[in-house]
C-alpha cells in the first residue's frame, strides 16, 4: 500500500500541527485529542482513550484469530523552548517537540490510513500513542491499565528518530538496544547556622564531598555488556546562595544506567545505602525520590528478525551502528510480555541532536517509517 500525495501532504500539515502545541508527559490532553479524532476518521474496529493516562489505542481487527501486533508512538513533548525559524514553531514557552514524537506519532497515523484501506488477513494491529515517555512513566501505567488488557500485545514495534545515521538507515540489533536508567535524588537535612559559628549546625558539606566520589565510583561506564554500571551527577545543591548562613540541607540528583534490569536494584541499593552511611556519619537525615525511571529495552531475536525481513523486502538500509546505546527509552516495557522490537531512523549524519533547541522533525521520514511498519505488519498478519 502506497501513500498518496495528497496522504503526505496532510500528514505533513498534521505533524506540523502537533509541533505547534507540545504538551509535556502527563499533560498531552490535546494531542490525545487531537490523535483520537484523526484516528475516528479511519474507522478501526475499537479506540481506546485514558490508557495509563492519556493514552490513545486504535484497534484494526481482521475478525479472524491471529496475533495481535502493536505499534508505538509518544504522545509527550519536552520542557524546552525551541530556538528553530520556521513557520510551525512551537507556540507554548519553554516546551517543544524536540526529540521527535510529533513524527512518530505522525508515522503511525500513516500506518493506520495503510491499514484500514487494506485490512490483514487474520490477527489485530494495535496503534498505541502512549503518555509521559519522557519521564519513563508512560509505558508502565498503559501495561499497568486494566484497560490494556483487551489489547495486550503479542508482537510490539517502534521506530525512533536518531541522529548520527545516514537518512533513511535504520540502526537496530537483537538483544540490548536502550539501557536501563533511573534518577535518585538524594536530600540531605541537618541544621543551619550563623556563617560565623558554623559549628552550631551541622552542615551536609562533608557528607556531600564524600558521596561525589562515593557514587561515581559505583559506576563508572565501559563496554555495554551484563556488567555495565555507569553513575552520572547531574546536580549537587548545599544551602542558600547566601555568606552568612553555614548550610542546613543538601541536594545531590544522580543518574543509575545499567544494561540489565536486575542490576539497577542492586545499583540503586548501594547508592542509597552510601548516602544513609554518610548521613549518620555526619549527623543527618536522608530522604530519596526517584525519578525518570526507565526499563532496559531488549529487542526480542524474533521481533528483530521479522523486522530486519521487512526492511529487506522494501530496501530500507540497515545495520547496528550506533547500537545499543546508553540512552534509556520506556519501550521495553512493552517487551516484558510480547517479542518486541525498537528501530533507530536516521535523519542525516549532521543533523541537529535530540533534546536540543534547534531540533525538528524531518517530515521526508514519514513514508519510510510508515512503510517499515506496514510491511511488519502485512508479513505477520497477511492482507485481506
Amino acid at each position: 500500500m502506497t501513500l498518496s500525495n495528497s496522504d503526505l501532504a496532510e500528514l505533513i500539515a498534521f505533524r506540523r500541527a502537533l509541533h505547534q502545541r507540545p504538551e509535556v508527559s502527563g499533560e498531552e490532553i490535546e494531542t490525545a485529542r487531537s490523535i483520537a479524532a484523526e484516528l475516528l476518521a479511519l474507522k478501526p474496529s475499537q479506540i481506546l482513550t485514558s490508557l495509563g493516562g492519556h493514552g490513545v489505542a486504535a484497534v484494526f481487527d481482521s475478525g479472524v484469530a491471529g496475533p495481535t501486533v502493536l505499534f508505538r508512538a509518544e504522545l509527550d513533548a519536552l520542557p524546552i523552548q525551541e530556538q528553530n525559524d520556521i513557520a510551525w514553531k512551537s507556540q507554548v514557552a519553554g516546551k517543544s517537540h524536540v526529540c521527535g514524537h510529533d513524527g512518530h506519532m505522525t508515522m503511525l497515523l500513516a500506518l493506520g490510513r495503510m491499514i484500514a484501506r487494506k485490512r490483514v488477513a487474520h490477527g489485530r494491529v494495535v496503534l498505541m500513542f502512549q503518555p509521559a515517555e519522557e519521564d519513563g512513566s508512560g509505558a508502565k501505567a498503559v501495561v499497568a491499565d486494566p484497560a490494556y488488557d483487551e489489547i495486550a500485545a503479542d508482537w510490539a514495534f517502534a521506530i525512533h528518530i536518531e541522529p548520527g545515521r545516514p537518512f533513511g538507515y535504520v540502526s537496530t540489533c537483537a538483544g540490548l538496544i536502550n539501557c536501563a536508567s533511573k534518577g535518585l535524588r538524594i536530600r540531605l537535612s541537618g541544621k543551619t547556622a550563623h556563617a560565623a559559628d558554623p559549628e552550631d549546625g551541622v552542615s551536609p558539606m562533608q557528607a556531600v564531598a564524600a558521596l561525589i566520589s562515593e557514587l561515581e565510583a559505583l559506576g563508572r561506564g565501559g563496554a555495554l555488556g551484563d556488567a555495565f554500571r555507569l553513575v552520572t551527577l547531574t546536580h549537587v545543591c548545599i544551602g542558600e546562595p547566601s555568606f552568612g548562613i553555614s548550610p542546613g540541607e543538601a541536594e545531590i540528583c544522580a543518574t543509575l544506567r545499567t544494561t540489565l534490569d536486575e542490576n539497577m536494584h542492586s545499583l540503586e541499593a548501594q547508592a542509597r545505602t552510601l548516602a544513609q552511611h554518610a548521613a549518620r556519619a555526619h549527623g543527618l537525615s536522608v530522604a530519596f525520590e526517584v525519578c525518570d525511571d526507565f526499563a532496559a529495552s531488549i529487542n526480542h531475536p524474533e521481533a528483530f528478525a521479522a523486522a530486519v525481513s521487512a526492511m529487506d523486502a522494501i530496501g530500507v538500509p540497515y545495520g547496528d551502528a550506533g547500537v545499543p546505546m546508553r540512552a534509556s527509552e520506556d519501550f521495553g516495557v512493552f517487551g516484558w510480555n510480547a517479542k518486541a522490537a525498537m528501530l533507530c531512523l536516521g535523519p542525516g549524519e549532521d543533523y541537529a541532536a535530540l533534546h536540543n533547541p534547534d531540533y525538528d522533525f524531518p517530515d521526508d521520514l514519514i513514508p519510510i517509517g510508515s512503510k517499515i511498519f506496514e510491511r511488519i505488519a502485512r508479513d505477520l498478519l497477511g492482507t485481506a
